[in-house]
Formats: structure tokens, C-alpha cells, sequence
């Protein structure tokens, strides 16, 4: 055994130093965990400050479609108490099962990026957005999640909507102009004639053998009614097609139906031969609204023109006006068509959206639709089961002072 000494002072200078060189370290380790702490903090500032930046509404879902995290525009538009934990779908849509839209659901099926457009009603207002949906992968968590994001899309194709719609009522415009003034000549020719031929039949009816009599009275009779109607249809087709500037007065919805109705005579014997009956049923007693009666006789238009396209064989059409309560007056127009499926309702007034074949329509007319009736304070609603037909109906107020 190595007897004890007492250490020199050589030996403690030597712990001294020992020391010393050991708290210099940890010192440097303390400031340099400093420094990265730091520069944590400010990279999570940094982070937080693109977050804040970022206008859509962004939420981490879990696999069931559960809320883990949300940004604050999030909390802006649906101002929940606590968002996290509950169903996505649930906030959304006020539904027990997931969107069948949904591109969470299908993110999570195939690993991609996947993209949808839907439209949501929140606050009272439809409005459509487009979403994305992103896997989140972990490498030490098993489990993936999704971030998704929802942009605000509905002013953007409102205004694709209205300029396509814009374009196309002027191309109809200078067509019906260009008609109507081609028709008018020959037009008013013919019904001058007829109209003398009328004026000149008392010199004629002693002359003549009673029964070719009553055969030319009625011809000119004829000729004269069919020329007062062909002035009517170009009359109410420049209505439909002129631009104008918008102006609100009273407008009932019975003449509006009418004069659609005149519009589409030619169209509906057409289509009689697939013996497509249409049925009108009007309140006499309907009040007036206040609008715009060439933007309300573009919804009708379109309304019965869809009705029309949804019957591929023997069917039939409803036109219906009624009062549902006295602040309201609503145009219903019923189809025994093929239907919606359930996944295309919330897809109808989305602009550019149809599921009619190529060359049969680009999809603005329903869109267009439902901006004009929000434009008078209404609102349009669906029914309709596949293979059951559908019910359009159009709802108006009747009080002007809500309507400007």
C-alpha cells in the first residue's frame, strides 16, 4: 500500500487548473446552448409570423378526420370555442358522416396532395372554396396527419362566371338586333297587306261564294294573329338579350313566366314529340316583387331550359307561383328528370360546374342564377333524389325596403 503524503503544491495548482479549464467549458456550452435557444426562438417567431401571414384557413386533421391545430383565421371564421378535437365535417357542413368531396380523405387513402372546390354555407352565405390537402410525415411518429388548406375562391369565380355570362348575352344581343330588324321589315310588310286584304273583305263578301268567304276571313285572321306573335317573340327576345342598366321597379313573376313560356314555345313542340308535357299553375293572386324583369326572366329561363335538358324521354315539367309567407313570393319549376346525385348538390350553383355532355353548357347558367336572385335578396333552394326529378324553387321578398 502506497503510504498517504500530502499533496505538494504543485498537485493543487494542478486541481486548480483542472477546474478551471472544466467550468471554461461549461460555460461555452451553457453560452452555445444560449446562442441555439436563441435562435430557436427566433426561427419560431419567424415561423409564426408567415403563419399570421397566411390568409386561408389552415387545420391539422388526425386519420378520423378529428381537428388537431388550427390557424387563426380559422378561429376568425368559425369562431368555436375549441375547434380541436371535434369532427372537420361536423364544423363544415353540421353532418354526422365526412364530405363525400372531402380531399383529406382521399389525401389519406393515396399519400398525395390532393385538390377539391365545395361550396360551404357559412353565416347564411354560400361561399366556395378551394381546398388542399397535404400529408404530414413524421419519422419518429407513425402515425400521419394532413394539413389542409381552404382558399376563399367565391368572388373570383363570380367574376369568371360574369364576364363568360357578360360575353355571351352581348354575342345573343347582336344576333337578336341584327334578327329582329331583318325579321321586322318582311315582317311588317306582310301584316300590312294582310291588314288591307282584312279592311277590303265587306266589298267582297256579296261577291263571293259564302264558304270560300269564310275561308279567306279565317286565313287573314291567321296570318294576322301569327304576325302579332312573331312581333311578340322578337320583342321578348330583345328583352332577354339587350343590356341595359340595372333598375329595380315591380315585377310579377306570373308575366315573367309567361313571356319565357312564349320564348320557348318552338323549343317545348320540339320536345313534345318525346311527349314532354309542361303544366302551369299560377297564383292569381300573386303580389309584385321588386327587381330587375330582365334578370329575373334570365333565371326563369334557365331554370326551365335545365328542367328540359334533365328529361331524356316521356316526362314532365311544373311551373308553379305561390306565397309561401306574406313576406315572400316564390317560382318553383318541377322536373321528372334523371335527378342530382348527392355528391353534385352542393356543386349546382358552383361556377363552371356541370355534368351535361360536351357542347350542352359550360356550367354558368345555375351560378348566374343564384348571383341575380342574391342580388334581389332571395334565394334559391333544391330538392331532388336521382331518378326522382328535382324542385327548384325561387324564393323573392316582397317588402321593398329590404331590397335595394
Amino acid at each position: 500500500m502506497t503510504p498517504w503524503r500530502a499533496p505538494s503544491l504543485e498537485d493543487l495548482i494542478g486541481i486548480e487548473h483542472s477546474k478551471l479549464g472544466f467550468f471554461q467549458e461549461l460555460r461555452q456550452t451553457i453560452e452555445a446552448l444560449k446562442d441555439a435557444n436563441a435562435q430557436s426562438s427566433q426561427r419560431r417567431r419567424e415561423i409564426a409570423a408567415i403563419l399570421d401571414g397566411i390568409t386561408d384557413i389552415m387545420m391539422v386533421l388526425a386519420p378520423d378526420l378529428r381537428i388537431l391545430s388550427v390557424n387563426h383565421v380559422f378561429r376568425q371564421t368559425f369562431p368555436q370555442p375549441a375547434p380541436e378535437g371535434q369532427f372537420c365535417y361536423k364544423i363544415f357542413r353540421n353532418q354526422d358522416t365526412p364530405c363525400p368531396e372531402c380531399p383529406a380523405s382521399k389525401s389519406f387513402a393515396t399519400g398525395d396532395i390532393c385538390r377539391e372546390t365545395a361550396i360551404f354555407k357559412i353565416g347564411g352565405k354560400n361561399i366556395q372554396y378551394e381546398m388542399v390537402a397535404s400529408p404530414i410525415r413524421h419519422p419518429d411518429d407513425p402515425e400521419s396527419h394532413i394539413l389542409v388548406f381552404k382558399r376563399d375562391v367565391t368572388r373570383e369565380k363570380e367574376y369568371q362566371a360574369k364576364f363568360y355570362q357578360a360575353e355571351k348575352m352581348a354575342t345573343i344581343g347582336m344576333l337578336a338586333t341584327g334578327v329582329a330588324h331583318e325579321v321586322n321589315n318582311p315582317l311588317t310588310a306582310i301584316f300590312g297587306f294582310a291588314e288591307g286584304l282584312r279592311r277590303r273583305l265587306p266589298a267582297l263578301r256579296e261577291k263571293v261564294d259564302p264558304g270560300v268567304m269564310e275561308d279567306v276571313e279565317d286565313y287573314v285572321s291567321t296570318i294576322l294573329l301569327e304576325c302579332r306573335r312573331c312581333q311578340d317573340i322578337v320583342t321578348t327576345l330583345l328583352t332577354f338579350s339587350r343590356h341595359k342598366t340595372v333598375s329595380f321597379s315591380p315585377v310579377s313573376l306570373n308575366a315573367v313566366v309567361e313571356d319565357t313560356l312564349k320564348l320557348l314555345r318552338s323549343h317545348l313542340k320540339q320536345r313534345n314529340q318525346a311527349k314532354i308535357t309542361v303544366r302551369v299553375d299560377l297564383c292569381e293572386s300573386l303580389p309584385k316583387v321588386l327587381g330587375d324583369e330582365h334578370q329575373i326572366k334570365q333565371v326563369m329561363l334557365n331554370l326551365l331550359v335545365n328542367a328540359m335538358d334533365a328529361i331524356a324521354g316521356p316526362g314532365r315539367i311544373v311551373i308553379t307561383t305561390f306565397q309561401s309567407v306574406p313576406e315572400s313570393v316564390c317560382l318553383s319549376v318541377e322536373d321528372s328528370g334523371y335527378g342530382i346525385r348527392a355528391e353534385h348538390m352542393d356543386k349546382l350553383f358552383e361556377p363552371f360546374f356541370t355534368t351535361k355532355r360536351a357542347g350542352k353548357g359550360i356550367g354558368i347558367g345555375l351560378s348566374t342564377c343564384m348571383s341575380i336572385v342574391q342580388k334581389h335578396h332571395g334565394d334559391i333552394t333544391v330538392k331532388s333524389q336521382p331518378g326522382q326529378g328535382a324542385v327548384f324553387t325561387v324564393k323573392f321578398p316582397v317588402n321593398p325596403d329590404k331590397t335595394s
